[in-house]
């Protein structure tokens, strides 16, 4: 019978969501990647129970994520009925909808009959009666963003989900979707954008500012550039790299460039004088706006995992130390 670290909240940050009564880890664990059926099951136990042993209440999940989509989900739910559910009250659990799950006009994106059957499959798939966090997954500009936001009310009068979250929204799309939602009374907390060092749209969106003045906090994804902004690729891609697997598309080898490889050594020497690796000091840039709750973070091996809980101990950057990552980065 597992037993949780008694210590585990000394070894974590947290931070509040907005205006809301909801505090976050600075790192939250993802299940993007890592954490499907393809995935060893025992590995991902040991991940999710090392991550709360450390303080990580935050699972961060999709209804396609996987693979194949659904089977993250499905992973988590048996981890968490074989050995987490007693310490269900002490850990945020968030979903999301807003991609293809299935054939046909009904699968995808934003409408009431798309969210609505989603949260139903997600919880069935969880084994649980609800989830802390809902979001609608990506903007849907081809349906009423009155419907989309109407269904996101109704799951959390219906029991299903105790707060809204919004992913992949600009600002002006926040602004509009959060005033329906007040004007529904459902507490809505929460956006996840992507934001790294090596991609920084959200600055020149201004959203951390817009989530602010709406009374929500930000959690991004991807700052560590799905593991390029790593010590790893400085000689070469390693054969245990995410970029060899033929399951994720989104991402290969051919994004490990001479320019990167020679941004990586610039930054590594800036990274070694404040005593952390490349990854760490990734997450700690992407944490050095208190605005920035947190930051979710995919690891496919448990020594990754400790290894990126670490950069919370320097979250701290000189003006000097943020002047030379800029100019490493405009190079």
């Amino acid at each position: 019978m597992y037993q949780a670290n008694p210590n585990r909240y000394e070894k974590m940050l947290y931070r509040r969501l907005g205006k809301s009564g909801l505090k976050l880890p600075v790192i939250s664990l993802g299940m993007w990647w890592n954490f499907g059926a393809v995935d060893d099951y025992q590995t991902c136990k040991q991940i999710v129970l090392e991550a709360f042993n450390n303080g990580i209440t935050h699972f961060d999940l999709a209804n396609n994520y996987g693979p194949p989509p659904g089977s993250a989900e499905i992973t988590f739910g048996n981890i968490l009925k074989e050995e987490l559910m007693a310490y269900r009250d002490e850990i945020i659990i968030s979903t999301k909808a807003g991609y293809l799950m299935w054939p046909g006009p009904y699968g995808d994106y934003g409408s009431r009959k798309y969210l609505m059957a989603s949260i139903d499959q997600s919880l069935a798939r969880l084994g649980i009666p609800y989830v802390d966090i809902f979001y609608h997954h990506r903007f849907d500009a081809e349906t009423s963003l009155e419907e989309t936001m109407t269904a996101l009310a109704d799951i959390v009068r219906s029991g299903k989900a105790l707060y809204v979250g919004l992913s992949n929204y600009k600002s002006h799309q926040i602004k509009e979707a959060v005033a329906y939602l007040k004007a529904m009374h459902v507490p809505y907390v929460i956006t996840q954008p992507s934001y790294n060092m090596l991609n920084r749209w959200i600055e020149d969106d201004h959203l951390l500012d817009t989530q602010y003045e709406v009374g929500g906090g930000t959690i991004c994804f991807v700052a560590l550039a799905q593991g390029l902004l790593s010590n790893k690729y400085i000689d070469g891609i390693p054969d245990d790299s995410r970029l060899m697997k033929e399951h994720i598309k989104h991402i290969n080898k051919s994004a490990v460039t001479e320019p990167l490889i020679q941004k990586l050594l610039a930054l590594n020497s800036v990274a070694k004088q404040r005593n952390q690796t490349i990854s760490q000091m990734a997450i700690a840039w992407v944490l050095r706006n208190p605005k920035m709750t947190s930051t979710v973070l995919g690891v496919s091996k448990v020594e990754q995992l400790y290894e990126n809980i670490k950069a919370i101990d320097n979250l701290s950057f000189t003006q000097e130390e943020l002047d030379r990552i800029d100019e490493i980065l405009k190079s």
